[in-house]
């Protein structure tokens, strides 16, 4: 218990401090922020390009692209936006030359629909709806997918989502809104759930 103590009470290296020691050539640091991020990024890009080999490969090929332009990275709090930004442009870059979905999204669907878009209790009752929301997920445009991914299931900002799709925050909302707006009418006209099915974007 005590051991456990311990270790929950180790401070947590900033971003900052990492780049600050990878670029005097500490691999450590290095692994240290590979195993901070490397499953919201692996994550994101299995849910954008739907394909668990490509999220692997994109996963380490974004570490590979950061490594080596850690000299020019305007260190802040978080290097999560940035890192999301090289992964996202290689999910897109693959999802062009690519349009076969072939992997089981249940974990991402839970953490999807048991947000703002449907009440859990309905998730709970429903062992069907899973399935609904899969089916019009993959309906969805990649750049919208994307919007979805980031800011339901990675939690980022409508600020912070501009950044990693380089776009206006204008248009983040213009994604997320017209990505809900076609879930919300798939899931309705399939299942009649218009009065279960909530969404709103600040």
């Amino acid at each position: 218990m005590m051991r456990a103590q311990a270790e929950d009470d180790k401070p947590v290296c900033r971003d900052a401090e990492l780049v600050a020691q990878i670029l005097r050539g500490d691999l450590g640091a290095f692994e240290v922020l590979y195993q901070k991020y490397k499953r919201p990024l692996y994550q994101t890009a299995l849910a954008i390009t739907g394909d668990t080999g490509a999220a692997e490969e994109i996963l380490q090929d974004t570490y590979v692209r950061a490594y080596r332009a850690m000299a020019r990275v305007e260190t802040t709090d978080s290097l999560a936006p940035w890192l999301h930004r090289i992964a996202v442009n290689l999910s897109y870059n693959w999802s062009r030359r690519n349009r076969v979905w072939t992997f089981d999204i249940d974990e991402w669907v839970d953490r999807l629909v048991a947000g703002p878009m449907v009440t859990p209790e309905h998730v709970a009752e429903d062992t069907e709806f899973r399935q609904v929301v899969w089916e019009a997920l993959q309906k969805l445009a990649v750049k919208q997918r994307a919007a979805i991914v980031l800011f339901y299931l990675q939690g980022f900002s409508l600020a912070e989502i501009a950044f990693v799709l380089d776009c206006p925050v204008g248009t983040v909302k213009s994604r997320l809104h017209y990505a809900c707006k076609a879930l919300r009418q798939v899931l309705s006209s399939d299942r009649g759930l218009a009065g279960e099915v909530v969404y709103g974007i600040p």
